[in-house]
Formats: C-alpha cells, structure tokens, sequence
C-alpha cells in the first residue's frame, strides 16, 4: 500500500495572510511542517502543495518536494486532489500547513483503520478528541462529530451534538481534529461532485463525503496540537519551542 502526505499550503490565509512564512523557532511554519511530517517516517513521499511560489521555493531550498497548484481552488482536499490525480498511490493523508507539532502517533493510529477487520468499507478516516468543557461544546467555531457504535461518522456540526436534552445520560462530546486519511478514488469522488445543502449550510467540506454516502472512519486521540490560525496562536507556538 503505498501512501503518501500532502500538506496544503495556500499563502493568502483570510485570518492571517502569509502566516505559513512567519518564523518559529528559527525557521518557518511551513518548514517546521514538512519536517514533522517526514520524521514520521509512515509515508513513501511527502508534499507541499500551494498556489504560492514563497512557499514552494522555501520548502525547494530545503531540498523538499512542492507541487504548484491552482489558486481558485474552494478547499483544501480540492488542492490535494488536483495534485494526486495521476499518481500511482494508494492512501493520502491530509496533513495541515499550519500544524508544525504534528506526531507520529495519531497519524499512525490513522493509517491503521486501512489493515483493520472494517477496512474495505472505509473510504476515509480522520481524527477526533473528547471535549467536556460547555463553552468549548457550544463553541461554533469548534467542529463536533458524533459517531455510530463502531466509530464510523454519523454528522459533523458546529452545534451542539447530541442536543442535550438529557444531561445525565452519560453521552460523550467529540471535537473533530481536520487530519485526514483517503482512498485516492474516495478524494477524486469528492473533487468531481458538486456541494450539497449540508456543506454549503455548515461551510463544512467533510459533510459532502456523508451527503454522498463515503464511509468516515473515526479515531479518538489525545492528541493536542497547536493549529496556528492567529498571531495569537503563532506567539503561544514560539513559547512552546522555547521551552
């Protein structure tokens, strides 16, 4: 089985616009990125992909591999999958440009869903975490995930999910962390189908895999990275590699 990472890089982030190229720790994001990807030593190749030359260049001149895409694209698995298209590879997972803490563990627990008893019926799978916080469960901007009796996704919500009428029911809340592991025709499937009510109502691009009937396999971690979207969050990672 031959897999691979990709890890899109868009330089024109909304929130905070060339955040890929500021410095942490003596080196760019991008570059911590790349490199935290490659110490896993789980895939055949790693990947930059974007519609920046910045960043291609950077990640050439560490003698990494970077794909040119195009820039009109909505998501990024529309990036990826524009890049993987002609390629003879099995499993991509979906590593995020801006999470430079990323560990072997989660996503090697990830690509182990793809040897497992249910593995043909899996056409992706992704991370997921326990959140008991209320603030955090009610909080839109954190994507939820309630599962079926075998892990597999039922929805993703910015709500709420379950609604609890019931508090005492003992239900468990989930906050779903955006890596992902796909079949390569599960990625095409997505780039070619057009956007359903649910995406285009929750603005959440894992909700056309379920509207069109992909399986998602869910796999719980404790994993705590640091997604860096703010200049906020940039000044908590540079005290983290302080220490």
């Amino acid at each position: 089985m031959k897999i691979v990472a990709m890890i899109p890089a868009r330089y024109d982030s909304t929130r905070f616009p060339g955040k890929l190229m500021k410095e942490l720790g003596g080196k760019t994001i991008i570059t911590r990125t790349y490199e935290a990807a490659k110490r896993t030593a789980l895939f055949d190749e790693v990947y930059v992909v974007t519609d920046s030359e910045i960043i291609r260049n950077e990640i050439e001149r560490i003698g990494g591999k970077a794909i040119m895409s195009k820039k009109e694209h909505e998501c990024g698995s529309d990036r990826i999958a524009e890049a993987v298209e002609f390629m003879d590879i099995d499993i991509v997972v979906n590593v995020q440009g801006d999470e430079p803490f990323i560990k072997k563990e989660p996503l090697e627990a990830l690509l182990e869903v793809f040897t497992g008893n249910d593995a043909a019926t899996i056409d992706l799978a992704s991370l997921m975490q326990e959140v008991v916080d209320w603030e955090q469960i009610t909080d839109p901007n954190l994507v939820k995930v309630v599962v079926d009796h075998k892990n597999f996704a039922l929805y993703f919500s910015r709500s709420p999910i379950p609604y609890p009428r019931d508090k005492q029911s003992g239900v468990r809340y989930f906050k779903h962390i955006g890596v992902y592991a796909f079949r390569k025709q599960a990625l095409l499937d997505f780039y070619k189908l057009p956007m359903r009510n649910l995406e285009a109502t929750e603005k959440l691009e894992n909700l056309r895999y379920l509207e069109y009937g992909k399986k998602i396999k869910m796999v719980e971690t404790e994993f705590r990275g640091i997604g860096i979207d703010t200049p906020e969050d940039l000044e908590k990672a540079r005290k983290l590699i302080a220490n």
